[in-house]
């Protein structure tokens, strides 16, 4: 099982050659046990970096996302109570960066590896990161 921090997901749907071979096998793998999962805030994430003008996609980002939701192996999991209060609880020394923080808990909550390539989640050593 693993859970896609908001470049792996844009990367993989859009531009999977960004992804490290090690990010790519990882999904491969989770795939054929329909075990990728997506934060609700990494859509938040990505509709913002979209109106920002920090993001391009090829199509509104209501369809983009709607087109993600539809792939039968990628699963979104929602911000609830337990993830919102456990991303300011969290173990140790963290920034303070709120859509990071809410990734690692769904990742903690899950029991998922984070696919990523974000240097300050990846030495977060209270979560496994694959990259």
């Amino acid at each position: 099982m693993i859970l896609l921090d908001t470049h792996a997901w844009v990367w993989w749907v859009s531009n999977p050659q960004e992804l490290s071979p090690a990010a790519n096998r990882a999904i491969d793998t989770a795939r054929e046990e329909s075990a990728v999962y997506v934060s609700s805030i990494s859509a938040w994430e990505v509709a913002l970096l979209v109106a920002k003008g920090r993001l391009q996609l090829t199509m509104a980002v209501e369809d983009w996302i709607v087109r993600s939701e539809a792939l039968p192996f990628l699963n979104f999991i929602p911000v609830d109570n337990r993830i919102a209060v456990r991303s300011i609880t969290l173990p140790g020394t963290l920034h303070s960066d709120p859509a990071d923080r809410i990734i690692i808990a769904s990742g903690r909550t899950l029991g998922a590896s984070i696919v990523t390539k974000d240097e300050k989640i990846k030495r977060y050593p209270y979560v496994k990161t694959v990259w």
